[in-house]
C-alpha cells in the first residue's frame, strides 16, 4: 500500500492545513479566500488528499463524481478515476454546449447560476458531489438539486476544506457531508 493510500484523514487534515494559503479580500473586500493552489502544486500533498476524498466511497458503487467549477474540477477529476467514475463537471451559466438545466442560487458574496446537461446522468446513477470549499453551501445545494433533477441520487458531497463559520453545511441538511479539514 503506498503512502498516500495509507495516511488517514487526520494526517491529510494537517496535509492540507499547512498548504493552504489565505488571501484577504479576494474576490471582493470582507472575504478571506482559501487559496489551494499550493496543495495542487504539491504532487504527493494533491494524490494524498484525492485518495483521502475517495477513500469513503470505494464500496459505494459511485457511478460518476461530479465537480463543481472550477476548482472542484481539480479534484473530482482525480476522485472519479480513482473510484473508476466518470465525470461531470457543474458549469457557470452559458459555458456548456447542448441542452441544460440550471439553478441561480445565493453565495457568500452574490449570486450565481449554475448548470448542468440535461443528460448528464442516467436516472439512478450514484453520484459524488466534489469541491475544493464549502463555505454557504450555496453551490453545493444547487449542484445536489440539479443532478437530482436530471435523475442522480446524490449519494454525498466531499470537501478539501469547510468554512465552519459560514455555516455551508445547515443548507446541505439531510445530506451527507465530508470535509477534510474544518476551519
Amino acid at each position: 500500500m503506498s503512502s498516500t493510500a495509507s495516511a488517514s484523514r487526520e494526517q491529510t487534515a494537517e496535509l492540507v492545513s499547512r498548504l493552504l494559503r489565505d488571501i484577504p479580500d479576494f474576490p471582493e473586500p470582507g472575504v478571506l479566500f482559501k487559496d489551494i493552489t499550493p496543495l495542487v502544486a504539491d504532487g504527493p500533498a494533491l494524490a494524498q488528499v484525492c485518495e483521502a476524498l475517495a477513500a469513503p466511497y470505494r464500496d459505494a458503487g459511485i457511478t460518476t463524481v461530479v465537480g463543481l467549477e472550477a476548482r472542484g474540477f481539480i479534484f473530482g477529476t482525480a476522485v472519479a478515476l480513482a473510484l473508476g467514475a466518470g465525470f461531470v463537471p457543474v458549469r457557470k451559466a452559458g459555458k456548456l454546449p447542448g441542452a441544460t438545466v440550471s439553478l441561480d442560487y445565493a453565495l457568500e458574496y452574490g449570486t450565481a447560476r449554475v448548470e448542468v446537461h440535461e443528460d448528464c446522468v442516467t436516472p439512478g446513477e450514484r453520484v459524488l458531489v466534489v469541491d475544493d470549499v464549502l463555505a454557504t453551501g450555496g453551490t453545493a445545494a444547487a449542484a445536489a438539486e440539479l443532478l437530482e433533477q436530471v435523475g442522480a441520487e446524490v449519494v454525498a458531497i466531499e470537501v478539501v476544506v469547510e468554512l465552519a463559520a459560514l455555516a455551508g453545511r445547515s443548507r446541505l441538511e439531510g445530506r451527507e457531508v465530508g470535509a477534510l479539514l474544518t476551519v
